[in-house]
């Protein structure tokens, strides 16, 4: 617990101890992990629920909250050790820990039932999530959300070894956190994309105090066992984006998510990088709108 506990401590006094932004649509929210920033559009529709994938926060949402808060409540979070969420001296990313957030949010917005969103590593803890609580789990709708074992292939790649060591890893995480971010961005958008758009909201949180704690998930997830229970809930309906265009994934096969969840759906977009939800908000929101619907606007 080395590594969460010097996290705590380099991001002491940033994050959860103010909104920031968004007017009175983004609070504080309580959950078994500690508190969390969280955006609510409200409205009564159905709930769709978010978390960014770091270094990318709640205010790179807002073309996409535009897109979909017609017809859907949405809320977008930043879970411990990102954007505005400084992680508590006790959390580890762990699978576990992942799941409990999301359905404390759940319980703190009394959102009965609610589709997951999520993306990359975050994937792993709605699949958690899904299945610690499936009736509270309308569907899952994952984006660049490998199998583990291609995710643990895929660490192994792109992330720098002194990353993956507990305590050394935090330090050069903080001091390097505003270039590991503008590094990560020029990585896993689509070749020629303006990075600056994705990289101008990151660098603003990260100057006000904000998290990213890139090598405390990549650790926390590290030992998590490719036939983890959590990460086979089979009973509930599954999309996964996949955007061919991510660099850092050149080498991950999408169809690697099928023995955890055989059922899902996969959708290639061969012009997308990393970010399907943020890059293409629109072709995301009629994903949605399909796939909950059966219809796209």
């Amino acid at each position: 617990m080395i590594g969460a506990r010097l996290d705590h401590w380099l991001y002491r006094g940033g994050a959860a101890s103010r909104t920031g932004g968004a007017g009175d649509a983004m609070r504080i929210l309580p959950t078994p992990q500690g508190p969390v920033r969280a955006l609510d559009s409200g409205g009564h529709g159905p709930v769709l629920l978010f978390a960014p994938d770091g270094p990318c926060v709640i205010e790179h949402y807002a073309a996409l909250v535009a897109a979909l808060r017609t017809d859907f409540r949405v809320v977008v979070f930043d879970l411990p050790g990102f954007g505005m969420s400084a992680p508590t001296a006790g959390y580890a990313h762990r699978l576990e820990q992942g799941a409990a957030v999301i359905l404390g949010v759940l319980d703190a917005l009394s959102i009965a039932r609610a589709t997951l969103c999520f993306s990359c590593v975050n994937g792993f803890y709605a699949m958690a999530a899904a299945a610690k609580a499936p009736a509270r789990v309308e569907r899952l709708i994952l984006a660049q959300t490998p199998g583990v074992a291609a995710m643990q292939a895929w660490t192994a790649r792109m992330i720098p070894r002194p990353l993956r060591v507990p305590g050394l890893g935090q330090a050069i995480n903080f001091f390097s956190r505003r270039k590991l971010a503008r590094i990560w961005y020029r990585t896993a958008l689509p070749k020629g994309a303006d990075t600056g758009l994705f990289d101008a909201p990151a660098q603003a949180t990260l100057d006000h105090g904000g998290c990213f704690c890139l090598a405390g998930v990549v650790q926390g997830m590290a030992p998590t066992p490719v036939d983890h229970p959590l990460l086979q809930p089979r009973d509930v309906p599954v999309t996964l984006l996949w955007g061919g265009a991510d660099f850092s994934h050149k080498y991950t096969d999408p169809d690697s998510l099928l023995p955890h969840l055989p059922q899902a759906r996969i959708l290639r977009f061969d012009a997308i990088g990393h970010f399907p939800d943020l890059e293409q908000p629109d072709t995301y929101a009629a994903v949605v709108r399909e796939a909950l619907h059966g219809t796209t606007s």
